[in-house]
Parts: C-alpha cells; structure tokens; sequence
C-alpha cells in the first residue's frame, strides 16, 4: 500500500511538471518549403509538448487574411504585407523578427536591355505585386535617385505573369524576390539594376493575433524558439536545407544554394533598430500615398518586444 502511493504520489508530480500547454493546438499558416520544411529539416520538432496544425497558403496576403479570420494563430510574413495588413486594421503584432541581405529582392531587366541605372527607369513599366516587397524595393529605389514614385508605371503582376511580360517585352522591368531572382539569374536570363541591399530593411518576422499572443503566449515562446534555432542551423550550411527546398519546390539545388548562401537569415532582438527599420518602412508607404497618414499606425504598436528572450534562448 505504501508502494502504491508512492507512485501516485511520483505520477501527481509528473503531471505538476508537465506543460500546461501539453493538450492545446498551435494553428501555424506557412507558405510551401518555408517554416515547415526548415524545421523539419533542422529536427527541431521532436517532443513537442503540444500539436502544430499547419496550413499551407501561396502567399503572405492570404495567410494573413486567414489569421484575420481567426483560422490560424501565427505565421511568417515579409515587412511589406505585414505593414499593409496592420494598417488595413488587421489585428496582428510581429514577435519575432528575421534579418537577411537583399541581394534577391531586386530591379531586373532583360540581359540586353539599355536600361541600367534606376534613372534610366524614369517613364518605363515595371511589374511586381501591389504591397509586396518588390513593390517596396521600387519606391525606395526610386526615393533614392531622387524620382517621384509617379515617375514609372506600375503593372500589378504576380511573379509569374510578371516574368512572362518582361519576356514579351510587355514591361521593361520586373521587381521580385527569391527564388525567382536566383531562378532568373541562374538561367541567364537576366541582370539587376538594383538589389534591396542599403534601400530596403531585410526583415521579415514571425507574427501572431492578438488573441493568441494573449492565450497562447507560452505555445509562441515556444515555437518562436525552435524556429530561431532552426534558422541558425540553416545558417552555418545552407546545404541541407537547400537539399529538402529542392525536392519539395522541384527546382534545382543551386537555386536556394544562391538564395540561401547570400541571404544569411538569421533571427535578431526585437531592437530598437528594428522598431526604426519599421517604421520607415510605414513612412515610405505614407509618402508614396499607399498608406493613409490617419491608418498609419507606429511600428512601437505593432511589433511586440515581450518575446526577447526567443532569440536570447538559442545564442
């Protein structure tokens, strides 16, 4: 009998000890051969103490409005779409915060093609996706050399209607992202007029509603963890990763090989520095006239800085 309650006695500890979060659900959206694969790839989900559902969406514009909708808790967006989606009223904050070299996210025109200074854009069409970061390194480039964002012609394309038409010669530029810029690049096809490198932040962040950060704070500090030591795995060789990317996208190795080896993604403090990258990222969008100064909100508001010890944990 005295046996016995001792091992009751070992088994109520056990369960004092065990997560409290053990039986709940973390509802992740993802985008393909991104968190999911990296992870999985850097075996950093074993044990898990509670369940990951993942949803698998085409881009950050829909992930984001299914967290909206409350359909996911959290997800990993680009600066651009999550600073579109907060000033829409989305309820969302970033908590953790990713940086990379901008060497992918450029201005591309056809090997042949006269243009090559952003000046030489000035009266030409230039596709990209409306809000995305192509969309952004545009109007930083263009602030830059001193142009008026009206001084080129947009035309709204998604990446592979937009490679299709400077193809066709139908736009005399394209601004994209990876995989698409190491996939052009590898392929002869193009040059870069100018790289997001110096004009453009190179964030991008882990974010979450509002409800989950307030109810699932533990699951997030928990995730966001294990995503940041997957990026640092990544990060010292891009090559196993780069190895599951290929098979899962069908694109060859050497393509994330590029992406990866020159981005060098890696996760950062939830900083000063990043608040003020955010922030001029709100104000470029304000002084373009994609943002309404009254919708503008400040990046201190939407960028939660509660979560520092993530990136703390895996140094």
């Amino acid at each position: 009998m005295r046996a016995g309650l001792l091992v009751l006695l070992a088994f109520l500890a056990f369960l004092a000890v065990w997560p409290a979060y053990a039986d709940d659900v973390l509802r992740v959206g993802d985008q393909r051969g991104n968190a999911r694969a990296l992870m999985e790839a850097a075996g950093v989900l074993n044990d898990l103490p509670y369940r990951l559902d993942w949803s698998e969406f085409p881009a950050a514009a829909p992930l984001l409005e299914a967290l909206n909708a409350g359909a996911i808790d959290a997800g990993g967006v680009g600066d651009a779409p999550f600073t579109f989606a907060a000033a829409a009223g989305v309820p969302v904050k970033a908590f953790l915060a990713f940086r990379n070299r901008q060497d992918g996210l450029a201005i591309l025109v056809l090997k042949a093609s006269p243009l090559r200074t952003v000046a030489d854009l000035r009266g030409k069409r230039i596709a990209t996706n409306r809000g995305s970061i192509g969309h952004q390194v545009v109007l930083a480039a263009l602030e830059e050399a001193g142009l008026p964002a009206d001084s080129i012609t947009f035309s709204f394309l998604p990446p592979a209607d937009a490679k299709i038409a400077l193809a066709s010669g139908a736009v005399d530029a394209w601004a994209t992202w990876e995989p698409y810029t190491s996939t052009a690049e590898l392929a002869g096809l193009v040059r870069v007029v100018r790289d997001g490198n110096g004009i453009t932040p190179g964030l991008t962040f882990a974010v979450a509603s509002d409800e989950a950060i307030r109810t699932k704070r533990a699951l997030l500090t928990d995730f966001g963890e294990r995503l940041a030591r997957a990026r640092a795995w990544a990060l010292k060789d891009p090559a196993p990763y780069a190895a599951v990317w290929s098979r899962l996208i069908g694109l060859p190795e050497a393509v994330p090989l590029r992406w990866f080896g020159r981005a060098a993604y890696r996760a950062v403090p939830m900083d000063a520095a990043v608040v003020a990258d955010e922030q001029r990222n709100i104000d470029l969008y304000v002084r373009a006239g994609l943002i309404p100064k009254a919708r503008a909100p400040r990046a201190e508001a939407i960028l939660d800085t509660s979560f520092s010890q993530v990136v703390t944990a895996v140094r």
